[in-house]
């Protein structure tokens, strides 16, 4: 992830007045109200998987799918209604899960598929203040590995297919979990789940858990709705220049390392052609319309006209801004010689690229930076296996949805599609044509966005808060 929520504004959004301040009902869950059965038994599910140490080298993911299956039994799922698979990612075992939900009697429309990952990124215990693994509700947060990233999305999801069940609804079209249990290393179980989903399920829609949500200032005010339309493709490249080497009292005329560092300094200073797609523009247009002062005219500047000079100025100023607009690509790691007193035989540097949708993916980039660089002897290796994407459109149907939810929690919040430069399991399924959105019940500030790093957490109010987005999403797209 990626994901997940992002206030690109930050500076400028803080400071509005615009949005409205939380619910009266989410409010007084922050202060303590006692919870109902619903919440109560959406807390504990989730307190159970965040309890399952779904990192890579631990080997759980089978006790992850066996867990939710258990309990999507319990709740009158039949058995050939839930498939475990298993694959082998990069030498471990993972499990991904598929859980259908029929429609009863004829489907009156195609399939939605909605996605989440089960894995997590590892958490060493003695980093952190908490124990990572145990679900833990301090000064109004849930802390935890996972209780954002992706946990609380599979929790929810899987916690309104349970709900449904008991509630004895009966949706009008088939509806699927498919959870994956490699998001955050190799992709193999969603690689092939998407394949699956391609050629079995056929969906007239994927909604992706792992990515959207409402986006908040630092005083907890919701600013808008963020809807995943898109993702940067990632690639990873491996610059590197060799050279005979010697002694190092006798210094060369050629020097690896010197070498290496002229060529990264060339790519620190390129800035990649400025993109404006019809996404791009369509998020600009609306950023302006909630951004005070001279970058929301900017914005909305740029949106109407993309060859405005002076807005694209004025965007390209901020790198936060300039991320949304153009490939990015940046030196992240470095090696180089093999002793103190012998000259570079070699130097290596590690470049990460977050590419742009229709720019040509990875090869066009490289050949950029090679045109950039202008040195033969520097030699590429392209280290990812890239998966590239197109941009995905919000439908008519998933956008009402979406007002839906939000009707009860922030209503008339603006719905704004992005680009996200992170990656999701989303992206092979657009890669493989099926129209893919990021629509998850997550509502943050930037302040509190911990995914992957130390004393990862959600507000307290705001996981119950989104607890009925799915519940509501499912019901207007299928009842």
């Amino acid at each position: 992830m990626k994901t997940v929520l992002r206030l690109a504004l930050a500076t400028g959004l803080a400071s509005m007045a615009l949005a409205a301040a939380l619910p009266a009902q989410a409010q007084a869950q922050a202060d303590g109200q006692q919870r109902n059965a619903n919440e109560q038994a959406a807390r504990q599910l989730y307190s159970d998987i965040v309890s399952i140490r779904t990192a890579r080298g631990h080997k759980q993911m089978g006790v992850m799918t066996s867990y939710l299956k258990d309990q999507l039994l319990k709740a009158g799922f039949a058995e050939n209604d839930i498939t475990i698979t298993d694959y082998d990612s990069d030498g471990e075992p993972t499990q991904g899960l598929v859980v259908r939900y029929a429609a009863k009697g004829k489907p009156k429309a195609g399939p939605i598929v909605f996605l989440g990952h089960m894995d997590v990124v590892e958490a060493l215990p003695e980093d952190w203040e908490r124990p990572p693994f145990k679900l833990t509700e301090e000064n109004g947060y849930f802390f935890g590995r996972g209780s954002l990233d992706n946990k609380y999305g599979v929790a929810t999801l899987a916690h309104n297919f349970i709900r449904l069940k008991k509630e004895g609804w009966a949706p009008k079209r088939d509806l699927y979990l498919v959870f994956s249990g490699d998001e955050e290393t190799g992709m193999i179980s969603t690689r092939a789940q998407a394949k699956m989903v391609a050629e079995t399920i056929k969906p007239a829609l994927v909604l992706n858990g792992d990515a959207g949500g409402v986006a908040m200032t630092n005083e907890f005010k919701p600013v808008m709705y963020q809807v995943q339309a898109g993702e940067k493709t990632f690639a990873t490249f491996e610059l590197t220049v060799t050279n005979p080497g010697g002694h190092s009292s006798r210094p060369r005329a050629d020097n690896a390392i010197y070498e290496l560092a002229r060529a990264l300094g060339k790519i620190e200073g390129y800035r990649f052609p400025v993109n404006a797609s019809p996404l791009v523009r369509s998020y600009f247009s609306e950023m302006g319309k909630l951004t005070p002062g001279e970058i929301g005219k900017a914005m909305q500047a740029f949106g109407a006209n993309p060859d405005d000079q002076a807005a694209r100025a004025t965007l390209l100023a901020d790198p936060g801004i300039a991320t949304q607009m153009m490939t990015t690509c940046v030196t992240t790691m470095l090696r180089g010689g093999h002793a103190e007193n012998a000259l570079p035989q070699s130097a290596t540097a590690t470049v990460n690229c977050r590419i742009m949708p229709g720019e040509g993916g990875a090869a066009a980039t490289q050949a950029a930076l090679q045109k950039v660089i202008g040195n033969d002897g520097v030699k590429f290796k392209l280290l990812t296996n890239v998966v590239e994407s197109p941009e995905s459109s919000l439908t008519p149907e998933v956008r009402d949805a979406v007002t839906a939810s939000l009707k009860t929690r922030y209503p008339g919040l603006p719905i704004v599609p992005e680009l996200s430069s992170g990656g999701t399991d989303g992206m092979h399924y657009r890669a493989l044509g099926m129209n893919t959105v990021g629509i998850g019940n997550a509502a943050m500030r930037s302040a509190d966005i911990f995914a992957h790093g130390l004393n990862e957490r959600i507000r307290v109010a705001d996981f119950y808060g989104g607890l009925d987005h799915w519940y509501l999403v499912m019901k207007k797209l299928a009842d």
